[in-house]
């Protein structure tokens, strides 16, 4: 079954917008876990916008579930994974500035860069996922540098889904079964919502993980956590 893993940045950046602990991080991610959620995902980034390192450390002494690290491998990054020890670290390209992802690691051109976080991860006993956009050519480069599994970055799925989503998923079958191909396993994320993740599991049912964050925050507010983590794992059945 392709596990969800709730990214919980959202609920980190309302709780910094009035200082204090209200919403509480670690007990969200607790309720989450107790609503069925098999991960949870945090990126914490180097303004600390949102998720912050203690996050980062509270996190890893209570989860029960899958913990996942996102981020940029700068060396402040994998000194917190290293101390933190998550079952898996995502990297992605993202800039200290960047306001959210908007494009996968170039796998070719970056692989003198990602090898040693890679190695430095795997000695660890960390997962090792690399967000990228789904060619076949980068994800080949994902598995020359030994990573476990590519993060399909779903955005321009999720763009082109309403207009046409035969054309919308075509690209990401393909890399998927590349990957699959490769022994690589596969995870996936970004815009995935209730509107478009069911039909993108239907045509690749091997999905390790979805990682969904913005969407499913937004609908909790309608919908409340328990009900919401409902209908996204329906979409995973």
């Amino acid at each position: 079954m392709t596990k969800l893993s709730v990214n919980i940045n959202k609920v980190a950046t309302l709780r910094n917008a009035r200082g204090g602990n209200n919403p509480d991080v670690a007990q969200t991610a607790r309720d989450l876990e107790r609503f069925g959620a098999q991960g949870i995902t945090v990126h914490p980034r180097p303004d600390q916008r949102h998720i912050r390192p203690d996050d980062v450390r509270t996190l890893a002494g209570i989860l029960n579930v899958e913990f996942n690290i996102e981020g940029f491998p700068s060396k402040e990054f994998c000194d917190l994974v290293c101390e933190a020890r998550p079952a898996q670290v995502t990297l992605v390209p993202d800039g200290p500035q960047q306001l959210t992802s908007n494009h996968g690691f170039d796998t070719l051109r970056h692989h003198d860069f990602l090898s040693d976080p890679i190695r430095l991860f795997q000695s660890r006993g960390i997962r090792v996922s690399l967000f990228v956009d789904a060619r076949n050519d980068v994800v080949e480069g994902a598995a020359a540098l030994g990573a476990d599994r590519v993060e399909l970055y779903t955005e321009p799925y999720a763009a082109q889904y309403a207009a046409d989503r035969e054309a919308a998923i075509a690209p990401y079958v393909e890399a998927a079964n590349h990957a699959r191909s490769l022994g690589l396993g596969l995870n996936a994320g970004h815009d995935l919502s209730l509107e478009n993740l069911a039909f993108f599991h239907e045509r690749i049912p091997f999905l390790d993980e979805v990682s969904i964050g913005h969407a499913l925050v937004c609908d909790a507010l309608y919908l409340g956590w328990k009900e919401t983590i409902r209908r996204y794992l329906d979409c995973l059945k």
